[in-house]
């Protein structure tokens, strides 16, 4: 009969224990989503029209969600010391709740530096770039890091089926010299960047596998700069000129760049006669302008709001400790880290 009270009394104790803990669970995530969340965002470089959009779209977010999240952005400039003075200062007493990073230097070096600090701290990240395929394993390594990106193969390949559909439509007109070659401009940010990497790879090939023959006059690094390559442009097309057939950008404030410097040798105006072929990757608002008025041919939309809202989410997840995915449509790429935000094409219709 002893034993037996002792046993409901440890049974009650147990129950009212684990209860106690389920509340104090209760009350820790109740508080989690109560109390505003602090965002570190990390940009590589604010001036890239893409990356702007995006800081302005988590700027809406958090003006509608303004008692759940604070975001405090940061610009490197394009400079990886600067970014990791930054990030050391965050993560040092733990400043933020959560990163979000778009790295200056995307390379396993850079990755596994953030990670390593994150870790310690147990601050969570989430990448929003292309992650090289040597930083995968650097990043499932840690729990609490995950990649929102863009399919940049994806993209590549239809930044290159424009090319195909306006060769095909109007071949006569694209290819001035008739040698059956398309000459060609590439406009790319830089050798050392493999988001632009796989877009220039990618985007040729697309062509190449059409069966249409190719030849680069140039390949320009003009580092996601609108002004920049205004100024390549401008200098070959005075070694090129009319050899020139399409101009290939990586994005649009490049592509824009191009076709300001078109514009000043009497191209993409409105004569027909005089037009050079010129793509870029993004979708912002005044190349869409652009290929509206005929001026430039298309460009691949990388949706700043789908991005921003799927950092957002996942972000909030993750700080609250349940799926990250939950409340998404999206789903795991087979690395288990990796979300890819959909694209989608503007200008004249892509062969599929």
């Amino acid at each position: 009969m002893i034993i037996l009270k002792k046993i409901t009394t440890l049974v009650i104790l147990l129950v009212i224990m684990t209860c106690a803990l389920i509340g104090n669970m209760s009350t820790s995530s109740a508080l989690t989503m109560r109390r505003q969340i602090k965002v570190g965002v990390l940009l590589s470089n604010v001036d890239n029209p893409y990356l702007s959009s995006v800081q302005k779209t988590l700027e809406d977010i958090q003006r509608e969600n303004i008692d759940k999240v604070q975001f405090t952005f940061y610009d490197a400039k394009n400079n990886r010391a600067i970014q990791e003075t930054t990030i050391n200062n965050l993560v040092q007493g733990r400043k933020v709740d959560i990163l979000f990073a778009n790295l200056v230097d995307k390379g396993s070096d850079s990755v596994r530096n953030l990670i390593d600090k994150a870790r310690q701290n147990e601050i969570p990240v989430i990448f929003f770039s292309f992650a090289e395929p040597d930083t995968i394993d650097i990043i499932k390594d840690y729990k609490k890091a995950f990649v929102v990106s863009y399919d940049e193969k994806q993209t590549g390949i239809l930044e290159g089926k424009f090319i195909v559909d306006a060769w095909n439509t109007d071949k006569s007109s694209i290819d001035k010299n008739k040698d059956g070659i398309l000459q060609y401009i590439m406009l790319q940010a830089s050798n050392n960047n493999v988001v632009a990497v796989e877009r220039t790879k990618n985007a040729i090939s697309s062509i190449n596998n059409a069966g249409i023959r190719t030849q680069e006059l140039a390949l320009v690094n003009a580092y996601f700069d609108k002004e920049l390559a205004k100024e390549a442009i401008e200098s070959l097309f005075i070694k090129y000129g009319n050899k020139i057939e399409a101009i290939i950008s990586n994005n649009d404030a490049m592509a824009i760049g191009a076709i300001e410097a078109l514009q000043k040798y009497g191209y993409n105006k409105d004569d027909k006669s005089k037009n050079i072929v010129v793509v870029g990757v993004d979708g912002v608002q005044e190349a869409k302008d652009l290929i509206d008025k005929g001026i430039m041919t298309g460009t691949i939309i990388h949706d700043p709001r789908l991005l921003a809202e799927a950092l957002y989410t996942i972000g909030m997840n993750l700080v609250s400790n349940i799926n990250p995915l939950e409340g998404t449509n999206y789903k795991f790429e087979d690395n288990g880290v990796e979300v890819h935000i959909p694209t989608e094409v503007y200008g004249k219709s892509v062969s599929s």
